[in-house]
């Protein structure tokens, strides 16, 4: 999948989940775009905690290798 520069984003699923997307956040009184808006912020902030966390236990490992080699 391309990424240009526009706010746009496109994706491609098969008609019947489009349906039964819409329809359940019809339900649910949201929007196709709120709805992943509000999950891509949810995301990004997610795998931002997470890739910190991720480097902090990267780190402590190194550390401990090394020391085990002196």
């Amino acid at each position: 999948m391309s990424v240009g520069g526009s706010g746009r984003i496109v994706i491609e699923i098969a008609p019947d989940m489009k349906r039964e997307l819409h329809a359940a956040l019809s339900r649910d009184g949201q929007t196709l775009k709120r709805w992943f808006v509000i999950r891509a912020e949810e995301y990004i902030r997610n795998s931002k905690q997470l890739s910190m966390f991720d480097t902090q236990q990267e780190n402590t490992a190194n550390q401990t290798n090394s020391s085990k080699g002196k």
